[in-house]
């Protein structure tokens, strides 16, 4: 049984991208240079990174930066990245015609990758009172 942490609702805001074309094994080497950095540090990175992993994750730091503004009120300054993480989704299976009638199989991985954005001015006013 997986045992999800428990978060505080009012100064976490989250974006989940499901079934993104891709390898968890690639997305989770661009997941680990931005986990723990601030909002516009990890924009930049994502940016200057030579990856095909860093567009998805980049559309879904925008994402959760936008349900924070949009939803929460939050300002984009103070938010920093309190989780990411990259799971594997289902395997899409196809078979490729190859010579002699003969077909082989094409297997293309899919991930689902959730990232949350913790604003830490609240985070230090929960915790004062």
């Amino acid at each position: 049984m997986i045992k999800k942490r428990k978060t505080n609702r009012y100064t976490e805001v989250f974006a989940v991208g499901k079934h993104i074309y891709m390898s968890a094994n690639k997305a989770q080497r661009v997941i680990d240079q931005i986990r723990g950095r601030s909002y516009e540090e990890a924009l930049m990175i994502l940016e200057l990174m030579p990856y095909r992993a860093c567009y998805p994750i980049l559309k879904l730091v925008y994402s959760a930066a936008a349900n924070a503004n949009h939803n929460m009120g939050f300002n984009e300054a103070s938010l920093i990245i309190s989780q990411a993480q990259v799971n594997e989704g289902t395997t899409m299976k196809r078979f490729k015609p190859r010579a002699r009638g003969r077909s082989y199989p094409i297997k293309i991985p899919t991930c689902h990758i959730t990232i949350i954005l913790k604003d830490i001015d609240l985070a230090q006013e929960y915790l004062n009172e």
